[in-house]
Parts: C-alpha cells; structure tokens; sequence
C-alpha cells in the first residue's frame, strides 16, 4: 500500500464520520465523551505514577499525584455518568461564549470613538452571549450542533484527502 491508498482510506474514514455524525448524532457525543474518558483515565494514570515514582532526593511531585487523581476520576465520571459529561461539555462552551461576549461588547463600548463600525464588534459579542444563554437553556439541541460540526468537519476534511488522492493518483499515471 502507498501514500496514495493510505490518503484514500483516510478520507473515505473521515466521510463516513461525518455521515455517522449527521445522520447519528448521539453515536458521536457518545464516541466523544468515551475518548475523553479513556484519555482523562489513562492521562490520570500516567501522571500519578511519575507523581509516586520520583527520586527520594528529589521528593514526590504533589501536582502530579493531584494531576493523577482528578484525571482518574474525571475518567470514571465519563464512563459511569456519560450524559453529565457531555451537559459540560456543552455548558463550557457556552460558558465560555457568554464570556467572550461579554469581551466583545465591552471593547465595542471602549473602542467607540476610536473605529469606525464598532457595532459591528458589540453585534458580535451580543451574538455570543446569545449563543452562550441558548447551550445553557437549550443543552441537549447545542450537543447535537457540536456533533454536526464534527460531521461537517470530517466530511469536508474526507473529501479533500479523496479529491487529493485521486489526484495523485492521476499525477502518477500521467508520468508513468
């Protein structure tokens, strides 16, 4: 197999994702929320152990114990309460747009006499705050949306590694 196959097989992969994630969006918060798990616990492990395992000289590494400790259990709330663990995720998000908002209205007001068009920026930050309120009233629909992104993303991402394959591919032909 070549470069050529491996781009090929990567892009039919990442349009069959998106196609999952649009068609199943549950499929994919719940694939998210599962890597996350996975990779907090295995992440929590790895640091507790080079917590407990320094040098006596050097002493143990209390961060990296702590580290340890809240990456395990941040993995074993993903796996026992996946439901919770996807609610904040999209709570975050929306947190963190509601701040950024807030930002954004704040340098619109600041920024008046000094930009032209600065309702441009605070129409923005209303638009953030918007959305922000909307993922913490409306959870479940902004799960859904961050699931079609994805979709969106792979599938895009997929056909462009097709498209260049199939490109290559030709490329190779023609000079052969």
């Amino acid at each position: 197999m070549n470069g050529t196959s491996f781009l090929l097989i990567r892009g039919i992969v990442g349009i069959v994702a998106g196609l999952i994630a649009f068609l199943w969006p549950g499929v994919t918060i719940v694939f998210l929320v599962a890597l996350f798990g996975f990779y907090a616990f295995f992440d929590g492990i790895t640091n507790l152990i080079v917590g407990l395992k320094r040098t006596p000289e050097r002493g143990r590494s209390g961060a990296a114990i702590l580290q340890g400790i809240v990456g395990i259990a941040c993995g074993v709330v993903a796996f026992l309460w996946p439901n919770v663990t996807a609610l904040a995720l999209v709570l975050l998000i929306g947190a963190w747009a509601i701040v950024t908002g807030v930002l954004e209205l704040a340098a619109a007001i600041r920024l008046r006499r000094e930009i032209k068009d600065e309702w441009m920026l605070a129409l923005a930050g209303t638009l953030s705050i918007v959305f922000g309120l909307l993922l913490f009233f409306f959870p479940a629909p902004g799960a859904i949306g961050i699931a079609w992104a994805l979709g969106a993303y792979a599938a895009a991402s997929g056909a462009v590694l097709v498209a260049l394959a199939i490109r290559l591919r030709t490329r190779a032909v023609v000079t052969a």
